[in-house]
């Protein structure tokens, strides 16, 4: 066998192993990335909650806010009683009362709040998408990405060179959705942690000393639900590209990649990279 015959054969190879490997990624990608990334109420209808909290489900970490919530009323009432002796200001019985009451019902309807801020968001981020696809007559999905991406970097849908132009293509923005995938399914989480302790946070307002949680909480859980909306967009941008530009198309995927980032200069929050998500997190709750 000649030489170039021996390298055709390892080129051939090659580009068949990564084509499978391509084709396996956007198979197995992009139904899923849609469900990470554009999530609604249903977050908090399935097994997670009962696995965290028991039969109770929700409730768990409510009745535990109210057991607090008594513990401070206890508080106050000894504050009142210990100030007619020491003669020292204190909040009048009927502010603190009416305070209470307040707290009381945000704490017990916290997760039904958040269920509707969870329906708004994803209201805003479909009407988004649903207008997109009556001006551009695609779908604004990751699943459209992927459909679109297959046709934009390969002249049909079974040939992939590798070591062409359109396989550096196709293999960067391959890698970007697995990132994506991770990306997206960690914000899934956080969003659903930042959930379960929404009674917590609210509960926080009802002392200044304290209060800093909630800004720093309401900060986090604003950041990442208002990603959704920024989702469609830039999906609108890159199906927008003229003349199918492969470059902007790529570099559409890595923003998508990147939007974190920009959101959270903007508005703050937290990083869903892995190497600092979590450390930035813990900053934003230190007082």
């Amino acid at each position: 066998m000649e030489q170039s015959e021996v390298v055709n054969l390892i080129i051939e190879t090659i580009n068949t192993i990564f084509s499978n490997i391509l084709s396996s990624i956007d198979n197995n990608i992009y139904a899923n990335l849609d469900k990470v990334a554009f999530i609604n109420s249903d977050i908090l209808s399935n097994s997670f909650f009962e696995k965290i909290l028991g039969a109770n489900g929700k409730n768990g970490f409510i009745y535990l806010t109210d057991a607090m919530l008594l513990g401070i009323s206890i508080y106050y009432c000894v504050r009142l009683f210990y100030s007619h002796y020491a003669e020292s200001n204190i909040e009048k019985p009927f502010q603190f009362i009416f305070k209470l009451l307040i707290f009381a019902i945000l704490i017990n309807f916290s997760y039904f709040f958040m269920e509707q801020i969870l329906n708004i968001n994803y209201l805003i981020s479909s009407s988004i998408q649903e207008i997109g696809k009556n001006v551009l007559n695609k779908d604004i999905s990751f699943s459209g990405i992927i459909s679109e991406l297959n046709n934009v970097l390969t002249v049909d849908n079974t040939a992939l060179d590798l070591f062409s132009l359109d396989g550096i293509l196709k293999s960067l923005s391959s890698i970007g959705l697995v990132n994506l995938l991770f990306t997206y399914s960690l914000r899934y989480v956080f969003v659903q942690v930042l959930i379960l302790f929404s009674p917590f946070a609210l509960l926080s307002i009802i002392n200044s000393s304290t209060s800093w949680i909630f800004r720093a909480w309401s900060k986090c859980i604003f950041s990442l639900l208002i990603l959704q909306s920024f989702f469609p967009l830039i999906i609108m941008v890159i199906f927008s590209t003229p003349n199918n530009n492969k470059i902007l198309f790529v570099a559409g995927i890595y923003l998508l990649t990147k939007i974190n980032n920009y959101v959270r200069e903007i508005f703050g929050g937290i990083s869903l990279e892995m190497s600092g998500g979590f450390n930035n997190m813990v900053s934003l709750f230190k007082k």
